[in-house]
């Protein structure tokens, strides 16, 4: 006979009580999801993508961006999406629980997380308000684009693009701005 599994459930209390040891911990419904801490290859691109997002959305615009973000509901729910674009009314929050609308959450993946971004993080983002989620694929070099409606995801090869309803115009990223180096990146001498 099967017995059930015992899933222990961790709440944010919890994660705060924990020391720093340079993995990330997050919670997705008490479930606690464990991911390496970002290498290199992972910040270089996530800097790339930052400052491309910035340069779109201006100094003093409509939203600004976080990096790494929180998403925090109720006390059992904790994602940090490595990049995450917040309406400027949210400017001076006390807290990231007080945020309760977010316009694009940015995973970048790599060995130790594709799985956990691709398979659970995604999808946990529209459900929890998120208006669009992307995740940077070291390996393939791809940026896939999770939108309400379109859980499994489009992957981009070339170029995405973005368009918030409050700007004035679209953003487009060329893939090849995010991973292109005259250096080991380019030549993909780099295992992500």
């Amino acid at each position: 006979m099967a017995m059930p599994l015992a899933v222990p459930r961790y709440s944010i209390a919890d994660l705060d009580r924990w020391p720093p040891d340079g993995n990330r911990y997050e919670l997705l419904s008490g479930v606690l999801l464990v991911t390496p801490g970002p290498g290199p290859i992972h910040q270089y691109v996530l800097g790339r993508l930052v400052a491309a997002v910035n340069r779109y959305l201006g100094l003093d615009g409509p939203a600004f961006v976080v990096s790494p973000g929180l998403i925090q509901r109720s006390d059992h729910t904790q994602l940090e999406p490595d990049l995450l674009v917040v309406p400027g009314r949210f400017r001076r929050a006390a807290s990231w629980q007080v945020m309760n609308d977010w316009w694009l959450a940015v995973e970048v993946s790599g060995r130790g997380s594709r799985i956990y971004d691709r398979d659970f993080k995604a999808g946990a983002y529209l459900d929890l308000g998120v208006r669009e989620a992307w995740r940077v694929d070291l390996r393939e070099r791809t940026v896939d684009r999770f939108i309400p409606g379109s859980p499994l995801g489009s992957a981009f090869g070339e170029a995405i693009t973005w368009h918030p309803p409050e700007m004035g115009h679209g953003f487009r990223l060329e893939c090849r701005e995010l991973f292109d180096d005259p250096g080991d990146l380019a030549a993909g001498r780099f295992e992500p």
